[in-house]
């Protein structure tokens, strides 16, 4: 089966169909908006959207922070990766929303997997697809948009993820745009801009930059290590006021550096992903564990554990306890400056005595998202305590 089914659907969803996509777009004609996405195309669109899908799940917890009291109630379908791959983050949405259970899933958690024929039958108003790359179908699959715009579904590209830091605020503002709430999404982003500049304004512009090394999804491999590149969460690194030690050599968003070449280039500090939760525990124990229903005295075992391997416990970082674990899925977030907060802290402990990510955490839960916050995002050595 190729991948997208383009003969297939061509062959089974006629002409007439496809008419009839177009004829249900228009009728739920209202206001037409101009959009620039985030991979710079030009989008037309009826607005306020009533049906959409997602190009992936966890796109869920951006639109909850504008449809508050229910992000599911436009969603008609969605790629099935949010499950998968946070199950503990997906539990509270879909106890609290039990629908969520129901949406069609249109693909996976790759664009391999997407069905062009699941995502017609639901009749969205309009699809939102990620740049670049990810684990749904992104910019780069143009057949794949040009058919689905010739069905009456406009595509939206939207991006937490390849440079988050810049593409939150401007898919935020995209979704509240097309979404009808504004002025939620301007409540948002001022918390936002807020936050971040509580970092970026405190660094002066000449310091030194500590150097990190952060392990991608720690225990995924056998082998070491998955490295952070400069793109995704390398971005973080640098507003919080380190230098990524790999950053120059992986370009990308990540890669794989060997035992010998950390240890000839040793960082000051280590920073492993946690893609871990309690959810996994018994399948994955070689994961570290954070994020939704984590405390804080597993998540510190499942750090320690995953330092006594060899080619860590030889790093000075560990040894001096410059240790620590972030939330992987701090990478594809809307609270992804907490991540840099609390970076900010580990690096510069003197400079940023005064930021609260742990307050800034619990203002994002209570003011943004429908579900509580339950549970620890990131982890210290025990040795550095």
């Amino acid at each position: 089966m190729s991948m997208y089914r383009f003969g297939y659907v061509f062959g089974k969803f006629s002409i007439a169909l496809l008419l009839g996509c177009l004829f249900l777009g228009q009728a739920n004609a209202g206001q037409t908006v101009t959009i620039t996405d985030l991979a710079g195309r030009s989008v037309e669109i009826n607005v306020p959207v009533e049906k959409l899908i997602l190009g992936e799940g966890r796109y869920l917890p951006s639109l909850a922070i504008l449809d508050r009291k229910d992000p599911t109630q436009r969603v008609v379908g969605m790629m099935g990766e949010f499950e998968k791959y946070d199950p503990a983050s997906y539990g509270q949405y879909s106890r609290r929303y039990p629908r969520l259970d129901d949406i069609p899933r249109i693909g996976g958690s790759n664009s391999s997997s997407f069905s062009l024929e699941q995502a017609l039958s639901v009749a969205p108003d309009v699809a939102f697809f990620g740049l670049s790359s990810g684990h749904g179908p992104n910019d780069k699959d143009k057949q794949l948009l040009a058919t689905l715009e010739a069905a009456g579904v406009p595509v939206v590209i939207l991006d937490f993820r390849i440079d988050p830091l810049v593409n939150t605020p401007k898919s935020i503002e995209i979704l509240g745009k097309l979404l009808g709430r504004e002025n939620e999404a301007e409540e948002f982003l001022a918390f936002y801009r807020e936050q971040l500049d509580l970092v970026t304004d405190a660094l002066p512009n000449e310091f030194i930059r500590p150097t990190v090394f952060m392990e991608s999804r720690v225990g995924l491999g056998a082998e070491c290590c998955e490295a952070i590149g400069e793109r995704m969460m390398g971005r973080f690194i640098d507003a919080a006021g380190g230098r990524n030690v790999f950053g120059e050599m992986i370009l990308g968003t990540h890669g794989s550096v060997s035992r010998e070449y950390l240890l000839l280039n040793e960082p000051e500090v280590y920073i492993g992903t946690a893609i871990g939760s309690t959810m996994t525990e018994e399948r994955f124990p070689q994961f570290i564990q954070l994020g939704a229903n984590t405390d804080k005295d597993r998540a510190e075992k499942s750090l320690t554990s995953a330092l006594s391997r060899p080619e860590l416990r030889e790093l000075e970082a560990v040894k001096q306890g410059k240790a620590y674990a972030i939330w992987h899925h701090f990478y594809n977030s809307p609270m992804n400056v907490v991540a840099v907060q609390v970076m900010a802290k580990w690096l510069h402990p003197d400079r940023f005595r005064f930021l609260a990510p742990e307050e800034t955490l619990g203002t994002y839960f209570d003011r943004f998202q429908p579900v509580p916050l339950d549970g620890v995002y990131w982890a210290a050595s025990v040795q550095g305590k």
